[in-house]
């Protein structure tokens, strides 16, 4: 049987050392496991009741560690990591392989045709669309409008895109032409992210010392982030939809690595305070002068 939970369990960081392959597998098994999204309501707010709980010093008579990681995972699955607030369900990274396998594998098969081309493109923009918003970085709120106005944008853009790849590619041999659903999410993923996270680059996203203090907001961190961003999804694409076409038109589609390398790649991030915006760095040094680097949270 497992003991009582200790009281000086760092469930701010994960449970397994990062500094080894099995450590870092174990840790994104569990952010993207599936199964998170089947829990009830009343499950995801006894693990919420825990965890906020537990990092203010009250334990649950009882308690096993076993329990409070497990309640750990359970909350990072389904609640923002800045507001708090419960996460839009297929926006969540535990929906990402059942999601992205789907709009994967019918993007890899209808491209023939204009009208699949326009529908699938809307479909994966749309769920993006989500995606970003449900895990983008910060806590400041939009508003319906510029949310709206950031979707139509993001995803006229990205149907556009495709459109015009398509166009291009009947011009050049068949395998390239299998392509265009990969350069069109590419050149998507350029347009989606900055529209939907547009506020960010206007106010700034959080940036905190070592120990998780705020110090302050910074657009500068802000452009950081969604360059990586943008990278990490164009890089999470390649194994499920470039690998697939080069290997064979006809084998089955399996883009189950879409969701791990995409965790893979997020994390805190690091600037130098010096990168910061001049009124902030001036802030910091007045306050905290022995910092030299900030962190953030870069999104998804």
């Amino acid at each position: 049987m497992s003991e009582e939970v200790s009281r000086n369990i760092n469930i701010k960081e994960p449970r397994w050392d990062q500094g080894t392959f099995m450590g870092r597998a174990k840790h994104f098994f569990m952010i993207t496991d599936p199964r998170t999204v089947l829990l009830s309501s009343k499950a995801l707010e006894e693990a919420r009741v825990i965890v906020e709980n537990y990092r203010a010093g009250i334990v649950k008579p009882g308690l096993t560690e076993d329990e409070l990681w497990r309640a750990k995972y359970v909350y990072d699955s389904a609640f923002h990591p800045d507001t708090g607030e419960k996460m839009f369900v297929i926006g969540r990274m535990s929906a990402q392989v059942p999601m992205n396998m789907s709009i994967t594998g019918c993007m890899l098969t209808f491209y023939r045709t204009t009208p699949a081309v326009v529908f699938w493109q809307w479909v994966n923009q749309s769920f993006n669309a989500i995606v970003n918003y449900t895990n983008r970085s910060g806590d400041a709120p939009i508003t319906v409008n510029q949310l709206g106005a950031a979707y139509v944008s993001a995803t006229t853009g990205a149907v556009v895109t495709a459109l015009g790849l398509k166009a291009l590619a009947t011009r050049l041999p068949p395998i390239i032409s299998r392509f265009v659903p990969f350069a069109a999410v590419a050149a998507a993923n350029c347009i989606n992210i900055p529209f939907m996270r547009q506020r960010e680059l206007k106010y700034g996203i959080p940036v905190t010392d070592e120990n998780g203090n705020r110090l302050g907001e910074s657009p500068n961190a802000a452009k950081q982030a969604i360059v990586q961003v943008v990278v990490s999804r164009i890089g999470m694409a390649m194994p499920a939809m470039g690998k697939v076409n080069l290997l064979s038109a006809g084998l089955p589609r399996f883009p189950i690595l879409n969701a791990p390398v995409q965790v893979g790649l997020v994390g805190l991030c690091s600037m130098s305070v010096s990168r910061l915006e001049a009124d902030l760095q001036e802030r910091i040094r007045k306050t905290s002068p022995h910092i030299t680097t900030v962190y953030f949270n870069k999104g998804l």
